[in-house]
């Protein structure tokens, strides 16, 4: 840390410049410098212990909990210093857990996380990164609000919604669906003149049509997830009209064949449809290029139209829009492993479509950098406005890391 001092006080006057007051600038320096700092335990009390004459336990969780700035205007800050940097192809989407022991902060429910792999007790974030093939981070933020939560649902569980405002919550926050924060995230990310043409998300946003078409309304490709029961036709599928009887309405045209899972579609194929590919080097020890080991598969691709009533409901005319399918079907295996959906040009490369999809790793290089380092998960306070500053601080503190790591790389080689 004492290397970097002046460089991050640096950092830190540039990011926190939207802040309106100077004690704001200066706790908020603290507090990253306390996220960035060697320790187990990166909540208010323990930082403020290992900040030496800093470590002003209530200014810190004053500024944390209840000081009144708006987190919007630094992740703002953030993407502007950091765009340039990374130079992001694909603005990734995810969610992640933070568990929780007992029932009183803020949106905490019991509901799945992918970080205990089960329905559990815990607060979930949605997070929006802009990436490339060498560099990611977060720079938007939303806490998702569970319908027990929410008034107006009729799941709505009176304790819950009793807590709303020792809480914080505001009034006007109701139950949204993670898509729908993603894609509200996303016109944020715009509205800060941060243009981006591909979204990249896993099933559980890839599966919401309403999310694939959200992306097409905004001018916006995508590369997403999705499971093996999602139903489509294949690519060179043509509506069919049965001649007409002369009684009652004139027939439509219409597939004369149903939909079929992309998973029938993949198998249909047969494994010998599948194609070797390399997307990148890990980081152990192997026979690639840069001594690490090679990420290599076997893909399919296939031209499919997939089906569904808000995909017919959004299409002018009987034919459905083609799109990519890309299936990972790995040597030894019986049947495919995994199933992208993508609206990429039909002339894309399959080396390409195969780059993009597994992009997503670095959600989770991102994920476990601010967790495992910079003390993400690890914010004690109980209310809505806490824990959106904290998660925008731990950002900004793996931004600086990222800038670190980027300006330090050897310049004729992507750094992980």
């Amino acid at each position: 840390m004492v290397a970097v001092r002046g460089e991050l006080e640096a950092f830190a006057a540039e990011v926190f410049e939207p802040f309106a007051r100077n004690d704001q600038r200066r706790w908020g320096e603290v507090y990253l410098r306390g996220l960035l700092t060697d320790g187990k335990r990166k909540s208010v009390e323990p930082m403020a212990a290992r900040l030496g004459a800093d470590g002003n336990r209530q200014a810190l969780a004053h500024f944390i909990t209840t000081s009144p700035w708006d987190p919007a205007h630094i992740r703002a800050r953030l993407a502007w210093k950091l765009e340039p940097v990374i130079r992001p192809t694909a603005l990734i989407f995810d969610d992640t857990g933070f568990l929780k022991d007992g029932n009183a902060s803020a949106c905490v429910s019991r509901q799945y996380t992918g970080t205990a792999g089960k329905v559990t007790n815990c607060q979930v974030g949605v997070s929006l990164h802009l990436a490339s093939d060498h560099a990611s981070a977060a720079v938007n933020w939303r806490l998702f609000l569970p319908r027990t939560w929410d008034l107006a649902s009729p799941k709505a569980d009176p304790d819950k919604v009793a807590r709303r405002q020792s809480c914080g919550i505001p009034d006007d926050v109701g139950h949204v669906e993670k898509w729908q924060l993603a894609l509200d995230m996303a016109d944020e990310v715009r509205s800060w003149g941060i243009e981006v043409p591909l979204a990249i998300a896993d099933a559980g946003y890839g599966d919401a049509a309403a999310f694939r078409l959200g992306l097409n309304a905004r001018g916006m490709h995508y590369m997403v997830g999705i499971s093996t029961t999602l139903s489509a036709q294949p690519g060179d599928a043509e509506p069919v009209t049965a001649p007409y009887s002369g009684n009652g309405r004139p027939p439509v045209p219409k597939y004369p064949d149903p939909a079929r899972s992309v998973k029938e579609l993949v198998i249909t194929a047969g494994r010998k449809a599948a194609r070797p590919v390399q997307w990148r080097e890990g980081s152990r020890r192997g026979t690639g290029r840069s001594g690490c080991k090679r990420m290599y598969s076997r893909f399919v691709t296939l031209r499919i139209r997939p089906a569904g009533r808000e995909i017919r409901q959004a299409t002018d005319g009987p034919q459905l829009p083609e799109c990519w399918l890309l299936a990972e079907w790995p040597a030894g295996k019986n049947e495919p492993v995994q199933f992208w959906l993508s609206d990429l040009p039909a002339d894309t490369p399959m080396t390409t479509l195969v780059r993009l999809a597994k992009l997503r790793w670095r959600i989770e290089h991102d994920y476990r950098e601010m967790k495992q380092a910079l003390g993400l998960a690890h914010f004690e306070g109980r209310t809505w406005g806490g824990w959106h500053h904290h998660v925008t601080l731990a950002s900004v503190a793996h931004a600086f890391c990222t800038l670190q790591r980027l300006a330090r790389a050897p310049k004729d080689t992507a750094p992980a």
